[in-house]
Parts: structure tokens; C-alpha cells; sequence
């Protein structure tokens, strides 16, 4: 795949992604050097270590029951991981990432009940709504050039006084009505919550939605024009502008998008148990960072890949069920994430130091 940006002067490529091209290879690289150039290489290995140390250590782990339940955790983070990969490697990253997916679930479900709607009306006004507030974020950043850490944390706390204020004032309650009994409830269910059986296993509907977003985010990645310009603002933000990449709107888009990944997984929450407790969702935000950032991806950006945040999520899924069906104790849980987190970035760093010193 050739390095030079379509559609840009090659002096992007060379200023503003010649260090964001995990996703990009030279023509002349060995096999060798591709693979180490990988992001997601780390991930994978550690990924292969975890699966086969609970392999051992639990009896249950093997079990088609567990590894759908595995899988139905991974998807759950991975939904956000890989929009959150992506705009982390534009440079960017979203604190308000976790209440905005609550958000996402209280307006459909709160906008169906006080209207007396289909459904179907909540799940599009909610749409309408959680892409306004990733666009929100997205036109603050570029207007005022604020870290996108002030930006999006102060997205994050007016979110989770909405969704706590505004839940008490309509319901009287810090969680909304059921909305089990109204028109379209079930195909709405169907199509965010419900079950799938594949050979004998049981698979939530979540698993799909994770694994299309996770070609979609690649397609963009490594097809696109867009995919050059996500390399290269996060590479290097003035070298892109100055050859012409829009980078204002090519950070709005990646906001729309962690936003898109919030409405899906704010519906399924809805859809999964008929109410949302409004004070959901604080905290998860910094788990869709961590398996992106195991996954590969550069706090600084301009490095990372759709698939590395897959791995860096079902990492996660495994090592949060494989310690309850190892029944080891689950305090331990958060110390094996940050010792994950830490191992993973530092190989990753190995390994890209490795390949870079072998060009």
C-alpha cells in the first residue's frame, strides 16, 4: 500500500504521518517489518497469553456458555473502543464518552414515554441528539483550540447533571419508565438486544454491531481519503493544515462518530432492561481508552489501528470473566487491567522502536 495520502500533497504523508503509519506499510517492507509495524501486535500477544492462562486456570472457560458471555463483555466495550481508537489517533480523546452513552438511552427512553410515541420515535430523536453532542464537541475543539481534555470534561459533567436533573424533573425518579409495553418495542429489542444461536452458542446482537464497526472503522482506516487525514492530523496537525486537510471538520467527524458508538450501545442498554438509571456510565469512559490504548493507539496520536481497540476490548471481556469463572478474587480485577495497560504499551513501544531501527 503506498504511503503517500491520496488526494493530499505527499508532503503529508512525510511531515504529518511519517509517524502514523501503523495502518500503512511501505512497498518494500519485508513480511518481517510489517508485522512488527503492526499496532495491534501487542495486543494480540497479550491476548493469546490471557486466553491461554485462563484456559488453564479455569475448567469452565472453554465452555461455548462462557465464551459467548465473553464475548457479549468485549462487545459491550468494543462498540466504543474502536470510534474512541479512531479518534485517538486523530490526536483526540473524549472524556464525556461513558455518561453520553446513559444520555444516548434516556432521551429515546423518556422522549417515547412523555410523547406516547413509537418507540421507534425515541431511538431516532436519540440519534439526532447523541450525534449533536459529538458535533458539539467537535465545533468547541476547533473554535476555541481548548485541550480536548477541558472540552470534553466539561461535556462530561453538564451530561451528568442532565442526565441526573432532567431524569428527577420528568419521572420524579433517578430512573425512566418502562417502555416494555409500548408499540415497537420488540423490533427495537430485536435489533439492539436480543439473542442469536450459532452452533449451540448463544450470541447477543451486540457481537454484530461490534465486529461491523470494527470493519467499518478499518475500511476508513486504510481505504479512504478520510483515513489519511485521521493519520495526519493526529501525526502532525499544522503540517495537514497547511497542505490543505480539514482538520476542524475531520475531528468533528471522528466526535460524531464515538457519539454514533454511544447511541448504539445507549439503546441496547435501554432495550436489554426496559428502564436506565440515570447515574450510569460514570468511569467507562476510561476503559474504552484503555483497550484502545492496549490496542495500540498513542495517547499523543497518529498511531492505532480498528482492530488493535477490537483485541485491546475482548481482552478486557476476557480477563473480567476469566477471573469469576477462575474464581479468583475480583478485587484483583483492576490491578491485572493496569498491569495489561502498562505491558501492552510498552511492548508496543518496543516493537515500534525495533521496526523503525531496522528501515
Amino acid at each position: 500500500m503506498s504511503a503517500t495520502t491520496p488526494g493530499v500533497s505527499p508532503d503529508v504523508s512525510s511531515d504529518a504521518s511519517s509517524d502514523a503509519s501503523g495502518e500503512r506499510f511501505l512497498r518494500g517492507s519485508s513480511p518481517l517489518q510489517r508485522l512488527l509495524t503492526r499496532p495491534e501486535l501487542g495486543s494480540l500477544v497479550g491476548a493469546i497469553a490471557v486466553f491461554c492462562c485462563f484456559a488453564l486456570a479455569a475448567d469452565g472457560f472453554l465452555r461455548a456458555s462462557s465464551l459467548g458471555t465473553v464475548l457479549y463483555a468485549s462487545s459491550t466495550i468494543g462498540i466504543m473502543a474502536v470510534p474512541v481508537a479512531l479518534l485517538m489517533i486523530g490526536g483526540e480523546f473524549d472524556l464525556s464518552a461513558g455518561v453520553l452513552v446513559t444520555s444516548s438511552a434516556l432521551v429515546s427512553s423518556m422522549f417515547s414515554y412523555q410523547m406516547t410515541a413509537n418507540v421507534w420515535v425515541g431511538v431516532g430523536v436519540s440519534l439526532l441528539v447523541t450525534l449533536a453532542v459529538g458535533a458539539f464537541n467537535g465545533i468547541v475543539l476547533a473554535r476555541t483550540r481548548l485541550p480536548s481534555f477541558i472540552v470534553t470534561l466539561g461535556t462530561f459533567l453538564m451530561l451528568t447533571g442532565l442526565n441526573l436533573g432532567l431524569t428527577k424533573l420528568i419521572s420524579g425518579t433517578v430512573s425512566t419508565r418502562t417502555v416494555a409495553d409500548m408499540e415497537g418495542f420488540t423490533t427495537a429489542r430485536a435489533l439492539f438486544a436480543s439473542t442469536l444461536t450459532v452452533g449451540g452458542t448463544h450470541i447477543k446482537v451486540t457481537v454484530l454491531w461490534w465486529l461491523a464497526l470494527v470493519a467499518l472503522g478499518s475500511w476508513i482506516l486504510l481505504r479512504t481519503r478520510a483515513g489519511n487525514w485521521i493519520f495526519a492530523v493526529g501525526g502532525n496537525e499544522n503540517a495537514a493544515r497547511a497542505v490543505g486537510v480539514p482538520v476542524a471538520r475531520t475531528k468533528t467527524a471522528l466526535y460524531m462518530g464515538v457519539a454514533l458508538g454511544a447511541w448504539i450501545c445507549g439503546q441496547h442498554l435501554l432495550f436489554s432492561y426496559d428502564v436506565v438509571q440515570s447515574g450510569e456510565g460514570v468511569g467507562n469512559e476510561l476503559i474504552y481508552i484503555i483497550a484502545a490504548v492496549i490496542g495500540g493507539c498513542l495517547i499523543t496520536g497518529g498511531h492505532g489501528s480498528a482492530v488493535g481497540a477490537a483485541v485491546g476490548a475482548l481482552l478486557f471481556g476476557m480477563t473480567s470473566k476469566g477471573i469469576v469463572f477462575a474464581e479468583w478474587n475480583p478485587d484483583w480485577f483492576k490491578f491485572f487491567l493496569g498491569a495489561m495497560l502498562l505491558l501492552a504499551t510498552l511492548l508496543n513501544t518496543w516493537v515500534r522502536r525495533r521496526a523503525e531501527a531496522s528501515k
